[in-house]
């Protein structure tokens, strides 16, 4: 083998070397932001379900101030969570057997 064909085939070796070098670098970061997507879209899932879960304790909770509001939609509750009638009426408890 000559010099000249050795340096050839070193340059060539270079070449091919830095060619992989540079595509192992661009898979690896590919491979990082697909698995950081991933992770933000589970994060990003779990928020949305937290939020319709919340939404809708909102809207519960909301109904349930707007009926405590209204004197006729608070004296049913205030009789059922104080066991208090008003005169003529009774409290019949049911138990389950």
């Amino acid at each position: 083998m000559t010099v000249r064909s050795v340096a050839r085939v070193a340059g060539r070796a270079l070449l091919a070397a830095a060619v992989l070098a540079a595509f192992s670098t661009i898979a690896l970061q590919y491979a990082r932001i697909v698995h950081r997507n991933l992770v933000l879209a589970h994060t990003l899932w779990a928020t949305q379900s937290d939020i319709a879960r919340l939404s809708v304790e909102r809207d519960r909770r909301q109904a349930t101030i707007k009926r405590l509001e209204d004197p006729r939609g608070a004296i049913p509750e205030i009789h059922d969570r104080l066991h208090l009638v008003f005169p003529g009426e009774a409290i019949i408890y049911v138990k389950q057997r």
